[in-house]
């Protein structure tokens, strides 16, 4: 393990960490996300590596079978001369080559096993990324929207009780105002009754003079029905004898 890929692991550990303590699953699913995009690209280029290997295998097999041909030739060309010391040489040679090309053959079925293993591996794991992807963001949609439902219902949470706290103040400031008018009714009834004076003293000057002209009528009447009393039944008083007030 390199010096960047374990720095990079502990950066992706604090990170997944700190998402952990954040609980905010949008920025966990966004880094699990990164997360298989990584892996993909390494499938990828693990794959592109054994492709060149065995593109490389393929050219050096056409290599040595154009020196295998080019050695035939030489060792027919050779018996044609009766020269049969340099045609076995040339045999021997395409003997050697011949046997690179069948090594060749073993390492190049091989790699062909592996990079179509590594390509249906590939395949696979990039529906599971496109679906992954289209998951994650039917997900963090779900919870944006379950966020704002949140948001609305906390406020909708914050204006009931403000309009509770503000239909208990009106409340009061109603019954306050009823209580008012009933106390206000309830003196003017007192007052209109005689049961209070009104020691304000607002009583103007007529009313001074009509309340003095109701007692002088009073007496008035009274006096009359004394002399009338007096009149009809009792005797005349007598008469005082003369020089009586010396």
């Amino acid at each position: 393990m390199t010096l960047f890929q374990r720095a990079h692991e502990i950066v992706q550990a604090k990170a997944s960490k700190a998402l952990d303590a954040a609980e905010k699953p949008d920025e966990m699913l966004d880094l699990s996300y990164e997360q298989m995009l990584e892996h993909l690209t390494e499938v990828r280029r693990a794959l592109v590596d054994i492709a060149a290997s065995r593109k490389r295998i393929e050219l050096q097999e056409t290599q040595l079978q154009h020196t295998v041909d080019h050695l035939q030739d030489q060792a027919k060309a050779a018996l044609a001369q009766g020269n049969d010391e340099l045609a076995k040489e040339a045999l021997s040679r395409k003997a050697a080559a011949q046997a690179q090309i069948a090594d060749m053959d073993a390492q190049h079925t091989q790699l062909a096993d592996q990079e179509s293993k590594l390509e249906q591996t590939l395949s696979q794991l990039q529906q599971k990324v496109n679906q992954f992807r289209t998951s994650k963001e039917v997900m963090k949609a779900q919870y944006t929207a379950a966020q704002a439902m949140t948001s609305v219902d906390e406020s909708a949470t914050g204006i009931s009780t403000a309009f509770g706290d503000s239909g208990a103040e009106l409340q009061r400031a109603q019954d306050k105002i009823a209580m008012m008018q009933a106390r206000a009714g309830a003196m003017d009834e007192l007052l209109q009754s005689g049961v209070l004076e009104d020691v304000g003293g607002n009583t103007d000057d007529i009313q001074a003079e009509l309340d003095e002209a109701g007692s002088a009528a009073q007496v008035d009447k009274e006096l009359a029905a004394l002399k009338a009393e007096v009149g009809a039944g009792s005797p005349p008083p007598p008469e005082l004898p003369a020089g009586s007030g010396s």
